[in-house]
Protein backbone atom coordinates (compact mmCIF):
# COMPACT_ATOMS: atom_id res chain seq x y z
CA UNK A 1 0.00 0.00 0.00
CA UNK A 2 1.19 3.54 -1.15
CA UNK A 3 0.71 6.62 0.59
CA UNK A 4 0.71 10.34 -0.77
CA UNK A 5 0.74 13.28 1.56
CA UNK A 6 -0.38 16.20 0.18
CA UNK A 7 -0.46 20.05 0.83
CA UNK A 8 3.36 20.97 1.47
CA UNK A 9 4.38 24.52 2.14
CA UNK A 10 6.83 24.50 4.56
CA UNK A 11 10.67 23.25 5.29
CA UNK A 12 9.11 22.19 8.39
CA UNK A 13 6.85 19.74 6.41
CA UNK A 14 9.46 18.57 4.53
CA UNK A 15 10.76 17.45 7.13
CA UNK A 16 8.27 15.37 8.32
CA UNK A 17 8.20 13.48 5.32
CA UNK A 18 11.61 12.97 4.99
CA UNK A 19 11.69 11.25 8.18
CA UNK A 20 8.24 9.35 7.73
CA UNK A 21 9.27 8.28 4.27
CA UNK A 22 5.61 8.48 2.40
CA UNK A 23 5.44 7.29 -1.71
CA UNK A 24 4.59 10.88 -2.82
CA UNK A 25 3.79 14.11 -1.50
CA UNK A 26 1.84 16.91 -3.33
CA UNK A 27 2.69 20.44 -3.65
CA UNK A 28 -0.57 22.74 -4.25
CA UNK A 29 -0.29 25.15 -7.58
CA UNK A 30 -4.23 26.04 -7.37
CA UNK A 31 -4.62 30.09 -7.14
CA UNK A 32 -7.77 28.94 -4.84
CA UNK A 33 -6.27 26.38 -2.21
CA UNK A 34 -4.95 27.76 1.44
CA UNK A 35 -1.88 25.49 0.69
CA UNK A 36 -0.55 26.77 -2.62
CA UNK A 37 2.83 27.23 -3.40
CA UNK A 38 4.58 29.34 -5.81
CA UNK A 39 6.91 27.79 -8.09
CA UNK A 40 10.10 29.05 -7.02
CA UNK A 41 9.09 27.76 -3.25
CA UNK A 42 8.24 24.55 -4.82
CA UNK A 43 11.98 24.10 -6.25
CA UNK A 44 13.36 25.05 -2.70
CA UNK A 45 10.81 22.51 -0.89
CA UNK A 46 11.51 19.71 -3.54
CA UNK A 47 15.01 19.50 -3.79
CA UNK A 48 15.16 19.30 0.22
CA UNK A 49 13.00 16.23 -0.57
CA UNK A 50 14.33 12.94 0.53
CA UNK A 51 15.56 10.68 -2.79
CA UNK A 52 12.57 8.15 -3.72
CA UNK A 53 9.61 10.25 -2.56
CA UNK A 54 7.97 11.32 -5.82
CA UNK A 55 7.27 14.75 -6.15
CA UNK A 56 3.82 15.29 -8.04
CA UNK A 57 2.20 18.82 -8.62
CA UNK A 58 -1.58 19.09 -8.18
CA UNK A 59 -3.44 21.64 -10.68
CA UNK A 60 -6.69 23.19 -11.75
CA UNK A 61 -6.88 24.00 -14.94
CA UNK A 62 -3.43 25.25 -15.30
CA UNK A 63 -1.90 26.06 -18.36
CA UNK A 64 0.03 23.31 -20.33
CA UNK A 65 3.23 25.07 -20.51
CA UNK A 66 3.69 26.03 -16.72
CA UNK A 67 2.70 22.48 -16.09
CA UNK A 68 5.57 21.36 -18.93
CA UNK A 69 7.87 23.69 -17.16
CA UNK A 70 8.04 22.43 -13.96
CA UNK A 71 8.38 18.83 -14.99
CA UNK A 72 11.20 19.40 -17.46
CA UNK A 73 12.72 20.92 -14.19
CA UNK A 74 12.81 18.15 -12.04
CA UNK A 75 10.56 20.38 -9.73
CA UNK A 76 7.35 17.77 -10.12
CA UNK A 77 7.25 14.02 -11.31
CA UNK A 78 3.51 13.65 -12.17
CA UNK A 79 0.77 16.38 -12.29
CA UNK A 80 -2.42 15.90 -10.58
CA UNK A 81 -5.37 17.45 -12.47
CA UNK A 82 -8.37 18.74 -10.24
CA UNK A 83 -10.03 20.54 -12.97
CA UNK A 84 -11.75 20.10 -16.56
CA UNK A 85 -9.03 18.82 -17.94
CA UNK A 86 -10.08 16.40 -20.38
CA UNK A 87 -8.57 13.59 -22.35
CA UNK A 88 -7.37 16.17 -25.39
CA UNK A 89 -5.98 17.95 -22.45
CA UNK A 90 -4.27 15.01 -21.20
CA UNK A 91 -2.97 14.33 -24.62
CA UNK A 92 -1.52 17.87 -25.42
CA UNK A 93 -0.03 17.89 -21.78
CA UNK A 94 2.02 14.38 -22.32
CA UNK A 95 2.81 15.76 -25.69
CA UNK A 96 4.52 18.68 -25.09
CA UNK A 97 6.49 17.14 -21.81
CA UNK A 98 8.70 15.76 -23.97
CA UNK A 99 10.49 12.59 -24.82
CA UNK A 100 9.94 11.11 -21.48
CA UNK A 101 5.58 11.98 -21.09
CA UNK A 102 4.68 13.12 -17.90
CA UNK A 103 2.17 10.63 -15.96
CA UNK A 104 -0.76 11.98 -15.07
CA UNK A 105 -3.47 11.52 -12.26
CA UNK A 106 -6.88 12.75 -12.75
CA UNK A 107 -9.74 13.23 -9.73
CA UNK A 108 -12.93 12.05 -9.89
CA UNK A 109 -15.79 12.58 -7.61
CA UNK A 110 -17.95 9.42 -7.19
CA UNK A 111 -21.22 9.74 -6.07
CA UNK A 112 -24.75 7.85 -7.37
CA UNK A 113 -24.61 9.59 -11.04
CA UNK A 114 -20.43 9.05 -11.45
CA UNK A 115 -20.10 8.15 -15.16
CA UNK A 116 -18.26 4.73 -14.84
CA UNK A 117 -17.50 4.86 -18.51
CA UNK A 118 -15.83 8.03 -18.29
CA UNK A 119 -13.25 7.02 -15.73
CA UNK A 120 -12.43 3.48 -18.03
CA UNK A 121 -11.55 5.61 -20.95
CA UNK A 122 -9.43 8.75 -19.18
CA UNK A 123 -5.84 9.10 -20.58
CA UNK A 124 -4.86 9.74 -17.48
CA UNK A 125 -2.27 7.40 -15.99
CA UNK A 126 -4.19 6.71 -12.73
CA UNK A 127 -7.13 7.74 -11.11
CA UNK A 128 -7.83 9.86 -7.89
CA UNK A 129 -10.68 8.82 -6.27
CA UNK A 130 -12.72 11.58 -3.84
CA UNK A 131 -15.28 13.55 -2.49
CA UNK A 132 -14.21 16.82 -3.82
CA UNK A 133 -11.08 18.80 -4.77
CA UNK A 134 -9.57 19.78 -1.00
CA UNK A 135 -12.92 18.75 0.48
CA UNK A 136 -11.25 17.32 3.23
CA UNK A 137 -14.51 15.48 3.68
CA UNK A 138 -15.20 11.29 3.61
CA UNK A 139 -17.88 10.19 1.16
CA UNK A 140 -20.00 7.15 1.13
CA UNK A 141 -16.76 4.33 0.18
CA UNK A 142 -19.57 2.09 0.15
CA UNK A 143 -20.76 3.61 -2.97
CA UNK A 144 -17.04 2.27 -4.43
CA UNK A 145 -17.01 -0.20 -6.74
CA UNK A 146 -13.00 -0.67 -7.71
CA UNK A 147 -13.94 -3.49 -10.13
CA UNK A 148 -14.78 -0.38 -12.40
CA UNK A 149 -11.49 1.28 -11.96
CA UNK A 150 -9.59 -0.36 -15.39
CA UNK A 151 -6.42 1.75 -13.35
CA UNK A 152 -4.33 2.14 -10.73
CA UNK A 153 -6.39 4.65 -8.51
CA UNK A 154 -5.68 6.99 -5.09
CA UNK A 155 -8.32 7.17 -2.22
CA UNK A 156 -8.88 10.52 -1.17
CA UNK A 157 -11.34 12.67 1.14
CA UNK A 158 -10.98 12.85 4.34
CA UNK A 159 -8.63 10.19 5.80
CA UNK A 160 -6.97 10.36 8.74
CA UNK A 161 -5.46 7.94 11.57
CA UNK A 162 -9.36 6.87 12.62
CA UNK A 163 -10.34 5.47 9.54
CA UNK A 164 -7.20 4.53 7.60
CA UNK A 165 -7.29 1.15 8.16
CA UNK A 166 -11.03 1.06 6.92
CA UNK A 167 -9.29 2.86 3.98
CA UNK A 168 -6.96 0.10 3.49
CA UNK A 169 -9.15 -2.46 3.55
CA UNK A 170 -10.72 -0.90 0.22
CA UNK A 171 -7.63 -1.89 -1.84
CA UNK A 172 -6.68 1.40 -3.67
CA UNK A 173 -3.41 1.84 -4.88
CA UNK A 174 -2.56 4.47 -2.69
CA UNK A 175 -4.76 6.83 0.38
CA UNK A 176 -4.30 10.58 -0.37
CA UNK A 177 -3.81 12.39 3.04
CA UNK A 178 -3.49 16.60 3.69
CA UNK A 179 -5.67 17.63 6.17
CA UNK A 180 -5.86 14.57 7.76
CA UNK A 181 -2.34 15.00 9.32
CA UNK A 182 -3.01 18.49 10.20
CA UNK A 183 -3.74 20.55 13.43
CA UNK A 184 -5.34 24.03 12.98
CA UNK A 185 -4.67 23.73 9.09
CA UNK A 186 -0.42 23.17 9.83
CA UNK A 187 1.49 19.56 9.04
CA UNK A 188 1.77 17.78 12.13
CA UNK A 189 4.97 15.54 12.46
CA UNK A 190 2.70 12.92 14.79
CA UNK A 191 0.40 12.38 12.23
CA UNK A 192 2.43 11.85 9.41
CA UNK A 193 4.52 10.03 11.08
CA UNK A 194 1.65 7.64 12.50
CA UNK A 195 -0.47 7.68 9.62
CA UNK A 196 2.53 6.12 7.49
CA UNK A 197 3.61 3.91 9.45
CA UNK A 198 -0.04 2.73 9.61
CA UNK A 199 -0.53 2.46 6.06
CA UNK A 200 3.00 0.82 5.41
CA UNK A 201 2.31 -1.67 8.22
CA UNK A 202 -0.23 -3.04 5.98
CA UNK A 203 2.10 -4.08 3.24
Amino acid sequence: MRIKICGLFRNEDIDYVNEARPDYVGFVFAEESKRRVSPVLAQHLRFRLANGIIPVGVFVNARIAEITQMYQNGIISIAQLHGDEDDSYITALKKASGTKPIPVIKSFIINSTTNHHELSQTKADYLLIDSGAGSGKTFNWKQLDASKFPKPWFLAGGIDTNNAAKAITLKPFAIDVSSGVETDGIKNREKILSLVETVKGKN
